[in-house]
């Protein structure tokens, strides 16, 4: 005998929808209990970033995409971009972090003062 639509009623949800609330919460209870450590660890690997690459293409005259090459691993979502005209490296972890170093005659890189 062939079930009505009344019959499943609307209360029911389809499993796939159970599977993706869970996920999502433990995604939101791991993101809450990790956020310190992971805009930590972004905030000190865009600073590096930030001040390794300014060092790079403004005191060896690199290019910036040279200088890439010298990021450490694990800092792929670490981008770069460059002033030439203020001779200045902004390294950004996205949606956390962003830091800039500025090529200072005299002193080498040096960091932008940090907010926070």
């Amino acid at each position: 005998m062939a079930k009505s639509g009344a019959s499943r009623g609307w209360g029911k949800k389809p499993v796939w929808i159970t599977i993706l609330g869970l996920v999502l919460l433990g995604l939101g209870i791991a993101g809450n209990t990790y956020r310190d450590e992971v805009t930590g660890y972004a905030e000190v690997g865009s600073s590096y970033a930030a001040r390794v690459a300014c060092s790079c293409r403004f005191v060896a005259g690199r290019s910036l995409e040279d200088c890439e090459k010298d990021k450490l691993g694990g800092m792929e979502l670490v981008t770069l971009s460059d002033d030439a005209e203020a001779k200045s490296v902004t390294a950004r972890f996205p949606l956390i972090a962003s830091h800039t170093a500025t090529y200072r005659e005299g002193y080498g890189c040096v960091l932008e003062k940090w907010e926070g």
